[in-house]
């Protein structure tokens, strides 16, 4: 039986009787302007403690997009600045020094509020490449991959269809070519069937190969994700959600998993099979003495049916699903994930749009906005947008330049927060 002492028993009923005690550790206030800019706001010891009656809504089987400035906080008025924030800085001394001096966020295109996917900057052409679920279709049956091209001032937005065409996906870029994760399958788009498959794309020539689209005759569910590693090795991520999104004919043949393939033998070989939907991936830069370090989100928080009968669904989110961010060492010999241990909750919506910044900061799309740790997992700096974020990409000469697609808008950030060189 649960015995409660007179003092408990005061707080208790002073709280019943609607009464605003807080506790002695109240954090206060919340919140205040740290930079310049004035858009930059700092968190006070990341509003550990909260004044009462503080409330954020949760989601469990809906569409609701939970934000961190959502919440409800009454009882102190500097909460204002968080809504309106560009940066929020929880850890001052870290967070600072990766905005620099004098951040920015820039709202550059409107664009329509399909989801925009897959940024991916070539230095060979100094254009960033990004996909879309839905454009003008045209030529009929194709879905043009969007180009910003950086070489003019302002910076122009225009479209793509490559030769072969391929729907959906650009992931990754080297010096030479880019990595395309290609999402959707069907028997006939625009005459030519297209099956989840990783392929890549010559910028100069808009020439694309297909690299790899079975495994052992299945079709892969949804080639989301993935990192080239030095060696030539592709790591990439295969959830549902192209069944759950209408983007393929065909319901999941796999389980959900993350894969090793090796372009020069063919081989494939399963890396993880325990998360539920595997989502973003990337890798760490090299450590002297240390295993380098591989990053996976699940987010499973965002799912739907599976099953064929019942046709695509759509997605629901869940807060109390999966939303986290794992951590693995990868083994001496480049080919398995060793040690997993979770690094990363989202503090908004789900972790995607996974990349490692050169000084092995972490990365995250989460909700409206984007987060940055350290290696432990630790946040340090948010940026919040006025759109929901699918993912971004580092461009420029000093990859310092972060832009940013989604739901409706494309934005760039400037900051002193490098991304790694791709070789």
């Amino acid at each position: 039986m649960l015995q409660l002492n007179p003092l408990s028993i005061t707080v208790y009923f002073a709280l019943s009787a609607g009464a605003f005690a807080q506790p002695l550790g109240t954090v206060s206030p919340l919140a205040q302007i740290c930079g310049p800019p004035s858009s930059v706001v700092c968190i006070k010891k990341y509003a550990s403690v909260m004044p009462y009656h503080f409330f954020r809504e949760p989601s469990y089987n809906g569409s609701y997009e939970d934000i961190y400035p959502s919440t409800m906080v009454p009882n102190d008025t500097s909460w204002g600045l968080v809504r309106k924030a560009d940066f929020l800085v929880f850890d001052q001394a870290r967070g600072l020094d990766l905005l620099g001096p004098s951040p920015s966020y820039e709202y550059v295109f409107e664009v329509n509020n399909a989801v925009h996917e897959a940024p991916v900057y070539s230095p060979v052409t100094n254009k960033l490449y990004f996909s879309q679920l839905r454009g003008t279709k045209s030529p009929p049956g194709f879905l043009p991959q969007l180009v910003v091209n950086l070489n003019v001032d302002p910076p122009e937005l225009g479209e793509l269809i490559s030769d072969p065409y391929m729907p959906q996906m650009a992931e990754r870029s080297t010096t030479s070519v880019i990595y395309w994760g290609v999402s959707g399958g069907n028997n006939s788009i625009g005459g030519i069937e297209e099956r989840p498959s990783i392929a890549t794309l010559d910028p100069l020539t808009n020439k694309t190969v297909t690299l790899l689209n079975n495994y052992f005759g299945y079709y892969f569910n949804t080639v989301d994700d993935l990192f080239v590693h030095d060696n030539g090795d592709i790591f990439f991520t295969d959830p549902q959600y192209s069944w759950f999104n209408a983007l393929t004919d065909r319901a999941p043949q796999l389980e959900t998993a993350s894969y090793r393939f090796t372009p020069s033998t063919g081989a494939v070989s399963v890396i993880n099979d325990d998360i539920v939907q595997p989502n973003g991936i990337a890798i760490a830069p090299v450590v002297a003495g240390c295993p380098r370090t591989v990053y996976i989100s699940d987010t499973g928080a965002i799912a739907g049916t599976t099953q064929q009968s019942l046709g695509p669904q759509g997605t629901e989110f869940n807060t109390t699903c999966k939303r986290t961010i794992y951590a693995f060492d990868l083994s001496a010999n480049c080919k398995h994930l060793l040690n997993k241990r979770p690094v990363y909750l989202a503090q908004d919506w789900v972790p995607d749009g996974l990349k490692v910044a050169a000084n092995g900061y972490i990365v995250t799309r989460a909700g409206k906005g984007v987060d940055v740790l350290d290696s432990d997992g630790t946040l340090l700096v948010r940026v919040q947008t006025n759109f929901t974020v699918q993912n971004f990409a580092w461009t420029g000469a000093n990859y310092e330049d972060l832009w940013i697609v989604g739901n409706s808008g494309v934005a760039r950030v400037k900051w002193a927060l490098e991304g790694q060189v791709l070789k």
